[in-house]
């Protein structure tokens, strides 16, 4: 194989040139998984880490219990289920309940406003008011026989 030299002083051969070595880097290996949280915050006393998630998959049943205010849950689980699925299970239901709740307060109240009368027109009543003591009153007191 010849050499042929260049004026400043390079050196080519007829067989390709390598790259370089590139640094080796070491395997990383699986990530490490950081386990899902397992007490969360209460929605009722708003405590931090008050809420312990219990899961027992062999019944089913996933158990959410407060240990500020006791308060309690419990749902159906699957074996994929993890504890904040319990915990996201029972902020559902609580908005739910708290949907309906508002549903019927609202209906309570348009209930209430035709009884007491404050509505702004009252069910049954004509426009000019009703207890003024007008004609169709003593007609009507004449028909019982009241005075």
């Amino acid at each position: 194989m010849p050499l042929e030299t260049f004026p400043h002083g390079l050196c080519l051969t007829s067989h390709a040139q390598g790259k370089r070595k590139k640094s080796s880097r070491k395997p990383q290996g699986p990530r490490k998984r950081e386990p899902l949280a397992s007490t969360f915050t209460c929605l009722f006393c708003n405590h931090e880490k008050a809420i312990q998630v219990k899961l027992d998959k062999k019944a089913g049943v996933g158990n959410l219990h407060c240990k500020v205010c006791n308060q309690k849950y419990q749902t159906g689980i699957n074996y994929l289920s993890a504890a904040v699925d319990v915990y996201s299970d029972w902020v559902d239901a609580c908005e739910e309940v708290a949907k309906q709740a508002a549903e019927e307060e609202a209906e309570d109240a348009k209930f209430s406003s035709y009884a007491t009368g404050t509505g702004a027109a009252r069910a049954g009543v004509p426009a000019g008011g009703g207890g003024g003591g007008g004609a169709d009153d003593e007609e009507d007191d004449a028909e019982y026989g009241d005075d």
